[in-house]
């Protein structure tokens, strides 16, 4: 199959139509608006069925996507960056409605101060939302994984939303080969939408958000967890699906050259490809080195890290963020799923990078092996690295010096 140079963003606007979605609020926000604009145009044009809407803010957005998906309708949106923050309070509403729609985050560092290009700050902070989070390395990732994420949605065991984030421009404006499935086969991995409850002026269903004492809430939290729980399992037999229709398998975490590894470096997202090249670069020079990707943030696959992790002498995990006075945020998570495993590395090293979308060069990505041989030789102490080139790294540490009053 050929398949068709699309950007990320077309690739997701593209997946939205095959999905037969019927309601599409929305606002735009650079690197996202493309995906808007270009599902807006096949509304116009009539070759998506659909109803298109802009709304005055994200926060009405997600509103109308939550009550829309309550009436049965599936419900596609996108946003990047402020504009999650924007929403934010709704993602909680949302989920707490149990309302299976999907969302796009083309992501996007956050202010201040102002930058066009991703990292994973603005996504991170939605991951105890309760939305089912599934991250892409590349656009054809960003087209499978908006129609794996109905599948999942929908799941009656499920009932959560989704989202699939991308990085902006590197994935959002880049044009990859896509291959887009055919509309008759998505409609076999896809059926219909049919909400367990639906919202109906024929017939009295009654919803509503009291205000509840802590037990009725925990039931109802609790839930939510046990049920984001089971999309594990959900997106595994929908992955399972998917590739028996379409011929492309996908897990919650993946492995690049496992087998025999003894470094790994775990990541997620689109600077993905510059681990994998790292890790070709090592083997070149006869390190055992790997790389073990998180495709899927919520829930975090933390049995399957363990299991892949298990046995390895050293592992680093990138981060494309930064929680500030802490550090990376998936570092812990990952840390939290090896702590009682057996076997684990003895090594575990947190790295963050690619700020802002700063680019990486090769030499700084193997530097994260380097590190990782250094330290498990003992020829240096364990420190969490930030991935900076030597002279920049210079001239943050001078502003650090003289803000703590160092000469």
């Amino acid at each position: 199959m050929k398949g068709t140079l699309l950007t990320g963003n077309a690739a997701a606007a593209s997946a939205a139509r095959l999905a037969r979605v019927d309601y599409v609020p929305a606002y735009p926000i650079t690197p996202q608006t493309e995906i808007i604009e270009t599902i807006a145009d096949w509304v116009r044009e009539g070759t998506m069925d659909a109803k298109f809407v802009q709304l005055e803010s994200e926060h009405s957005m997600m509103t109308a996507a939550g009550t829309a998906s309550l009436t049965g309708a599936r419900v596609f949106t996108a946003t990047s960056s402020q504009g999650l923050l924007y929403a934010m309070e709704m993602l909680y509403n949302v989920s707490g409605w149990r309302a299976p729609m999907v969302l796009v985050n083309v992501s996007r560092g956050l202010a201040a101060p102002i930058v066009l290009e991703p990292d994973h700050n603005d996504v991170l902070a939605a991951r105890d939302s309760g939305f089912v989070q599934l991250h892409s390395e590349t656009c054809q990732e960003v087209a499978d994984l908006v129609l794996l994420a109905y599948r999942v949605a929908e799941d009656r065991r499920v009932m959560l939303p989704a989202l699939v984030n991308l990085d902006g421009f590197y994935l959002s404006f880049t044009r990859e080969r896509v291959v887009l499935p055919e509309q008759k086969e998505v409609d076999k991995f896809l059926p219909a939408y049919d909400p367990p409850h639906p919202v109906r002026a024929t017939k009295a269903v009654a919803k509503g958000s009291a205000v509840m004492e802590g037990f009725v809430y925990s039931y109802f939290r609790y839930n939510m967890h046990a049920a984001a729980l089971r999309a594990k399992k959900a997106f595994s037999e929908a992955a399972r699906d998917y590739r028996e229709l379409f011929g492309r398998d996908y897990g919650p975490v993946e492995g690049y050259r496992l087998d025999d590894a003894e470094y790994v470096l775990v990541m997620s997202n689109s600077f993905t490809t510059l681990g994998r090249q790292a890790v070709n670069r090592m083997r070149e020079r006869g390190v055992p080195a790997g790389l073990l990707k998180l495709r899927m943030v919520r829930p975090f696959p933390s049995e399957e890290l363990a299991a892949l992790l298990r046995g390895r002498k050293a592992a680093a995990v990138f981060d494309q963020n930064l929680s500030p006075g802490s550090g990376g945020i998936l570092f812990p998570e990952v840390a939290a799923s090896m702590y009682h495993v057996k076997g684990r590395p003895e090594t575990l090293l947190p790295v963050v990078g690619g700020l802002g979308g700063k680019q990486l060069t090769s030499d700084e990505m193997t530097s994260i092996f380097e590190e990782m041989i250094a330290v498990r030789r003992g020829e240096k102490a364990p420190e969490p690295m930030f991935l900076m080139r030597s002279e920049e790294l210079a001239k943050a540490k001078k502003a650090v010096a003289l803000a703590e009053g160092e000469p």
